[in-house]
């Protein structure tokens, strides 16, 4: 592994970050999300690793498909709103919408599983829900907090209504609500829940039975079901990201605090 006081990006079977590990096992691609310290929040360069990875496996024809996985209690909780970032060779640059996976995994050449193995929220929900197949252990729970960080995450506002309907896309944009296993399950958030020590053989055989389908015909029903989803407002989210609201949004995240725009007699202690 290259020194961390070193940083570059990635190459080969090197993801461009200590935090996210590739590992071979025959045809089947591992990707594991493991940054413990931080909760496994994603840093700029995590967010190009995984796009990277996607795009690394569909190019290598020994790579079948790639499961993507968490460590401890968590999957993905979203992107890192602070601290020092050890693998930063690209810099704010790598922040952009053009720059994250989403679009990958959402058009990848071969199938993507998720095994989410505990707390799934913000860009990682996104992943989930854009996977070939998202299968959760029991423990895993959702949550999609951008409004609450001033984020107008229009990505959010087209797909989650697609994947569970209107009204509960409402539910949890508007107000943060937290999604158990089972309800996400109900609500067609994930297809699968597995008791957590079955988690990655239950997404491995998910994966396989994948792989097992005609490259060709996959590809041309998941057109299909990519369409269903239709297209985001991605110029008015990339305004958001740059604008004044996030900016405090964000802020008042690591300063575990209200943002300013909450009327005060409504503002908590701690984060929202």
């Amino acid at each position: 592994m290259p020194d961390v006081d070193r940083p570059r990006p990635p190459e080969g079977d090197w993801l461009g970050t200590p935090f996210l590990h590739f590992e071979r096992l025959g045809p089947i691609a591992k990707v594991t999300v493991d940054r413990p310290e931080r909760r496994n929040a994603l840093t700029a360069a995590m967010y190009f690793g995984i796009r990277y990875a996607i795009d690394h496996v569909g190019r290598d024809d020994a790579l079948a498909g790639l499961l993507l996985t968490g460590t401890g209690d968590v999957f993905i909780p979203g992107g890192d709103m602070g601290g020092e970032q050890v693998d930063n060779w690209g810099a704010v640059h790598l922040l952009g919408m053009d720059t994250t996976p989403f679009e990958a995994v959402r058009n990848a050449p071969k199938p993507v599983v998720c095994a989410l193995n505990g707390l799934t929220q913000g860009g990682g929900m996104m992943i989930a829900m854009l996977a070939s197949v998202s299968v959760a252990s029991e423990r895993a729970t959702f949550r999609a907090p951008e409004l609450f960080r001033g984020i107008a995450d229009t990505n959010y506002g087209q797909i989650l209504p697609r994947q569970i309907g209107p009204a509960r896309a409402r539910d949890m944009l508007l107000t943060g609500r937290v999604v158990d296993a089972h309800e996400a399950e109900r609500w067609g958030l994930v297809s699968r829940v597995v008791p957590h020590d079955q988690l990655i053989d239950a997404a491995m055989d998910v994966l396989a039975w994948c792989c097992r389908t005609g490259p060709e015909a996959r590809r041309a029903v998941q057109r299909s079901i990519d369409g269903f989803y239709g297209h985001y407002d991605k110029m008015s989210m990339e305004d958001s990201l740059a604008g004044a609201e996030s900016m405090e949004g964000i802020t008042a995240f690591a300063q575990r605090r209200s943002p300013s725009w909450v009327p005060e007699a409504l503002r908590l202690d701690g984060r929202l």
